[in-house]
């Protein structure tokens, strides 16, 4: 691991690190990475820490629900307000706004739970090739893409926090309607903290990734394809089991429906032992560019 993947990540967790204002008011920071909009992971990711930090450390996340409203402007602070809802015998809710130039541009609810015991039920961890025997972000260019656009090429190649060996790549080459299904393995490129807050956030960041471009495998296309604008609408996240940053988790994710310019896609996130840790389900704009409103 290079010196330049461990900070990476490390600044990851630094953005995750929100600077309290004043009680249920807080300030995070964008990286600069020359990109138009903040990636809604982060917003995601750090809109789920204001919340918990107004929550007893003893309740930790299992549910939020969250829409994105207006773009992010990487190069403005994002201020956000915590609304305590309710704190009941054994939950507690939250609202968070996430404000920009005055307005809002993401709203999240959030349920946190006292640990308990109950019935246990999960479903089974789809068999896919391991990790190792899956290309990196390093070589994924020269194993996968070859004849791929340069947009999508230079993608992959860029430095980021997490690390992701997708199991195939074919809807990047292929003009070709595919089943709506894909997999890939995704890990921190360093170490994360033993915080369950910083753990939650981080597996919140990355569930963002990967999960609209599933809706349009059927259409032969991708969210590359400057044809169609594509944009994360809502995101629901629950949080089943602990999990671990130490080794790779598996991302399976599918599509079950595309209409009205919006697609919908689920997702499943397991530990490589296949623990089912969380579900994801997300919404999308994918509308063919006629017009620029939204």
């Amino acid at each position: 691991m290079s010196r330049s993947e461990f900070d990476s990540t490390a600044a990851l967790i630094g953005y995750l690190d929100l600077e309290a204002l004043e009680k249920d008011l807080f300030r995070g920071q964008s990286p600069q990475l020359g990109w138009q909009r903040t990636f809604g992971g982060q917003v995601i990711g750090q809109s789920l820490v204001a919340a918990q930090r107004t929550v007893e450390a003893e309740r930790a996340v299992h549910s939020m629900h969250a829409y994105f409203l207006r773009p992010g402007d990487p190069a403005t602070p994002i201020i956000f307000t915590v609304d305590r809802i309710r704190d009941g015998t054994s939950f507690s809710t939250r609202n968070v706004v996430a404000i920009q130039h005055g307005k809002a541009i993401f709203s999240l609810s959030a349920s946190f739970q006292k640990e308990e015991e109950g019935l246990e039920y999960q479903a089974e961890m789809p068999e896919v090739p391991q990790p190792e025997a899956l290309a990196g972000t390093g070589n994924i260019d020269a194993s996968f893409l070859e004849g791929a656009p340069q947009v999508i090429l230079d993608y992959w190649k860029k430095q980021r926090p997490i690390e992701v060996r997708p199991v195939f790549l074919e809807h990047y080459v292929s003009d070709k309607p595919l089943p709506p299904i894909q997999h890939a393995w995704v890990r921190t490129l360093g170490p994360v903290p033993e915080d369950r807050v910083i753990q939650a956030s981080i597996l919140a960041y990355l569930s963002d990734m990967l999960l609209l471009d599933t809706t349009l495998f059927a259409h032969g296309t991708n969210v590359f394809d400057r044809s169609i604008q594509a944009a994360s609408l809502d995101h629901a996240m629950w949080f089943h089991r602990p999990f671990d940053f130490s080794d790779w988790l598996l991302y399976t994710m599918d599509s079950p429906n595309t209409n009205g310019a919006r697609g919908f896609a689920r997702g499943s996130l397991y530990s490589r032992d296949g623990a089912l840790v969380a579900s994801v389900a997300q919404e999308g704009l994918i509308r063919p560019r006629r017009s620029a409103a939204r």
